[in-house]
């Protein structure tokens, strides 16, 4: 079974895109990020393609913490 399409809370440079595309194709996040760069190259709307993943990639839920999820309390 191949991890889920989501953008990581660690890992993240910009947004995560390519950390979450890296997983779930299982390859390093460095290749994913030169293949990227290097697609910005030719002509085609990789940078468009980067924000609307950005948009429609849900954030990867934080398991770790407990409670409401939140640092500080009201």
């Amino acid at each position: 079974m191949s991890a889920p399409l989501v953008r990581p809370r660690d890992h993240r440079m910009i947004a995560g895109v390519c950390a979450g595309l890296a997983e779930r194709f299982g390859t390093s996040r460095t290749t994913m990020r030169v293949i990227f760069l290097a697609s910005c190259l030719l002509p085609g709307p990789q940078f468009l393609l980067y924000l609307a993943l950005w948009v429609l990639l849900p954030s990867e839920k934080d398991h770790g913490r407990s409670g409401s999820g939140t640092a500080t309390s009201w």
